[in-house]
């Protein structure tokens, strides 16, 4: 049918629409740009900050000495994993065993029938009847020494190793001596260089970073003197 009446089309009105909607101008919502230019601001700030920072691709072994070959130490990666981790062999004997074999040296009566973890059996000397608690952890990249009757319970971690804070963050050892009837408690953590002497606790959760005095109860972070184990 014709028209009789010029009438605008409807294409023709969406299409005008569109066009001066395009050629308006565009506004960012309010703060957008102010707080893209904060936050670039700040980064830049934090990027060039003045403090010191130790570049860590420096760090060395500083005075760590391996004891055994890459292959020995790649091995008892995978046995420490396997089996002296494993819950599911819950005896004794194949641990001290294993350890023995490695290098360790494991006096008479020693339960370990839980998973624990040792990092060089190489570097482990333990006296006589002496109980290590689940998931206890040596890692001695330097000799742990431990006394006969001492009980290392549950998550304990014993470590000769640190780095150099104040230069370059290389590797730092020094062994620890744990004597005769040593108890250290659950989740306790024993630093490098240090000696515990006989008979001395230390309670739950304290970290040992000096050396403590014989038949005392210690605790805490940093580790301080308590009482007396033994009244009489």
């Amino acid at each position: 049918m014709l028209r009789t009446i010029d009438e605008p089309r409807v294409e023709d009105q969406v299409a005008k629409d569109k066009a001066t909607t395009s050629q308006g101008p565009h506004h960012s919502a309010p703060g957008a740009t102010e707080g893209a230019a904060r936050f670039n601001g700040e980064g830049r700030a934090s990027a060039t900050g003045s403090g010191k920072v130790i570049d860590l691709s420096l760090a060395g072994k500083g005075n760590y000495v391996a004891r055994r070959g890459v292959v020995t130490e790649i091995v008892w990666f995978f046995i420490e994993a396997a089996v002296i981790n494993n819950k599911f062999i819950p005896v004794s004997a194949v641990r001290v065993w294993l350890l023995r074999r490695f290098g360790a040296r494991i006096g008479s009566g020693c339960r370990m029938p839980h998973p624990i973890r040792v990092k060089a059996p190489w570097n482990l000397e333990v006296g006589d009847n002496c109980w290590f608690g689940v998931n206890a952890w040596i890692y001695n990249q330097a000799l742990i020494r431990i006394g006969s009757n001492v009980c290392i319970s549950q998550d304990a971690f014993l470590t000769t190793g640190s780095h150099d804070l104040e230069s370059n963050m290389d590797l730092r050892v020094a062994p620890i001596v744990i004597e005769d009837g040593v108890w250290i408690t659950s989740k306790c953590v024993v630093q490098m260089g240090v000696t515990i002497g006989r008979s001395t606790v230390v309670t739950p959760l304290s970290v040992v970073h000096r050396s403590l005095d014989a038949e005392g109860v210690y605790g805490g972070n940093p580790v301080r003197f308590i009482r007396k184990r033994f009244t009489v």
